[in-house]
């Protein structure tokens, strides 16, 4: 059960990552091109976003408690016995990560109560970048090309 899930979050986390930055980039380009936010493309690519990062967050917490490097290795070791990369794993990916789907929730959010295009962008751009940067500050990258 263990692996399955493991595997699932890691090419899970392939797939939220390209669609997240599509999503940024294209809330970045329509804010400067100064586009009418599309109820269509940019409405469901924002959408697809927001929904595969909330999917891949679900796994994850899954992911947090059936793993020996999730909760059961805090509770093994306690916080002081941690590693840096044990560390990285069992505590600062997953709160980092929660914040940063807060903060993609909360851009999406924010973009339903502007009429105004720009305004929806902007909504997008700004905390949909936060969340990505964060994702990115705390994606456990020597475990992600081995």
């Amino acid at each position: 059960m263990y692996e399955t899930i493991h595997m699932l979050h890691s090419y899970l986390a392939y797939i939220a990552l390209a669609v997240l930055i599509l999503a940024v980039i294209n809330a970045i380009s329509g804010l400067l091109g100064k586009r009418i936010f599309n109820m269509g493309k940019d409405l469901r690519l924002s959408l697809f976003a927001l929904i595969l990062c909330h999917i891949q967050l679900l796994v994850g917490l899954i992911l947090y408690f059936v793993s020996p490097s999730g909760l059961s290795a805090i509770q093994e070791f306690g916080m002081g016995g941690l590693t840096s990369t044990a560390r990285l794993l069992a505590v600062e990916h997953p709160f980092i990560n929660i914040l940063a789907i807060a903060s993609i929730t909360i851009g999406w959010s924010r973009h339903k109560k502007f009429v105004d295009g720009a305004k929806k962008f902007k909504s997008i751009a700004i905390f949909y970048s936060i969340g990505l940067l964060l994702i990115l500050s705390r994606i456990p990258w020597g475990q992600w090309f081995n």
